[in-house]
């Protein structure tokens, strides 16, 4: 299946997704990891069943929106910096100034590309599961590998 979105910061890449239908607390899932300087981001937001307890450092991580805090830039950012980012970000809807924030100042103050693709539309959030192959492509064209 192939879903074409908005470039925020390209790249071709191919990776492993790990997916939420709710939106994502940034602070909440990843406040946890930063506080105890962990190499590892493991969602800690008991509020996103899908994420909770799960590791989304190097993933693609497959999202409708983010939520939450105003520091959600910051810590998008921060992770980054620590090298326990999500590898890319695929956001069925367009993505929040607060997220566009965070990761542009990664790719800028850190070096640290977190490849961004927004407005994929829900046909692309029902498609995409966890675990999934996903390979995005420079011009924000995003392929799902089906299963065998």
């Amino acid at each position: 299946m192939e879903f074409n979105g908005r470039v925020i910061l390209e790249g071709d890449l191919k990776g492993q997704a790990i997916v939420s239908k709710q939106g994502f607390n940034i602070l909440a899932s990843c406040q946890k990891s930063v506080m105890a300087n962990k190499k590892e981001v493991i969602c800690a937001d008991q509020n996103n069943a899908e994420l909770y307890n799960k590791n989304i450092t190097g993933k693609v991580l497959c999202l409708p929106k983010t939520i939450g805090s105003t520091t959600g830039g910051m810590v998008l950012q921060t992770v980054a910096e620590m090298g326990s980012a999500p590898a890319a970000m695929l956001f069925s809807e367009e993505i929040d100034s607060l997220a566009v924030s965070g990761v542009l100042l990664a790719d800028i103050w850190n070096g640290h590309r977190i490849i961004t693709v927004d407005k994929l539309g829900e046909d692309f959030l029902e498609s995409v599961k966890d675990g999934m192959e996903i390979e995005i492509q420079k011009d924000g064209t995003i392929i799902l590998e089906e299963s065998k």
